[in-house]
């Protein structure tokens, strides 16, 4: 029984740690740029108009998430996205929308 409550705990921290990724509008940004292709961090910050420090930090953010992959080549490093992540966290909303029914609020007791 601890070892489902660790898996259920460890599943929902990595889908806290997706949702908190994807809650930037530039981290946003780098994911739809990543949708089509692999791209070089130079690139990507050419097309988004930010500075490498600043890309470097969302992108961080966007791979302790496990939303993209980094694959250093050269003096770069190129990002694409890591999909099996994605389909956790559309299975943890799906979930919600499969086994969460709507139920009628019970009144509540006014004491009198």
């Amino acid at each position: 029984m601890n070892t489902v409550k660790t898996t259920l705990e460890t599943e929902t921290s990595n889908c806290l740690a997706g949702f908190h990724a994807l809650s930037d509008p530039l981290r946003v940004h780098v994911i739809e740029r990543l949708r089509t292709q692999e791209m070089c961090v130079c690139d990507l910050c050419g097309e988004l108009d930010v500075s490498q420090s600043k890309l470097s930090f969302h992108l961080r953010v966007l791979k302790d998430a496990g939303l993209v992959r980094a694959r250093p080549q050269g003096r770069w490093t190129y990002y694409s996205l890591n999909l099996p992540q994605f389909v956790v966290l559309e299975q943890y909303l799906s979930d919600y929308r499969r086994y969460s029914p709507i139920i009628p609020t019970r009144l509540c007791d006014d004491g009198e």
